[in-house]
């Protein structure tokens, strides 16, 4: 498991500079599958969301930018993709980015668990607040310590 850890952070310095370029985040890395052909993913990102179209172009250039580094050593598969439209919140700039959408926290209250899902009202360095609607149009806004956060993701609006 070292050894991956290592060749993901090798893999991400090769591609932090054409990403940067080409105006994308890098979201996520992993390699997955087996040993003997594992899969590199690759998830970007960008404040304007991501296409296929975009998917494909920075496949196309992070594929020639592995066929000249040749980081791995055995064979393996690419695949760039989007984080996905229910994607995970993982730092307060994701939170503040995503203002007014809909999201699902999973919170410690006590000695229990929490769900709220609701639209991202306020994010401030401390805290997270929710605005919550029930099947009767009822709103209540539910304030959520960020230590007190278990899991967090974009909810799909419906």
């Amino acid at each position: 498991m070292a050894g991956t850890e290592a060749a993901l952070t090798r893999l991400r310095e090769l591609f932090r500079p054409t990403l940067d370029f080409l105006g994308y985040e890098l979201y996520d890395l992993k390699l997955t599958g087996s040993g003997g052909h594992p899969t590199l993913l690759v998830a970007i990102d960008r404040p304007q969301g991501v296409s296929l179209d975009d998917c494909e172009k920075v496949s196309k250039s992070l594929s020639a930018l592995l066929d000249q580094a040749d980081p791995l050593p055995t064979r393996y598969d690419l695949e760039v993709s989007s984080p996905g439209a229910e994607r995970p919140l993982r730092t307060i700039d994701e939170y503040r980015r995503f203002l007014g959408r809909r999201a699902n926290i999973r919170y410690r209250m006590g000695e229990s668990e929490r769900v709220a899902e609701g639209r991202l009202l306020a994010v401030s360095s401390e805290q997270v607040e929710l605005r919550l609607r029930d099947s009767k149009k009822h709103e209540e806004t539910v304030t959520v310590p960020f230590p007190d956060i278990l899991a967090a993701r974009l909810a799909v609006d419906l």
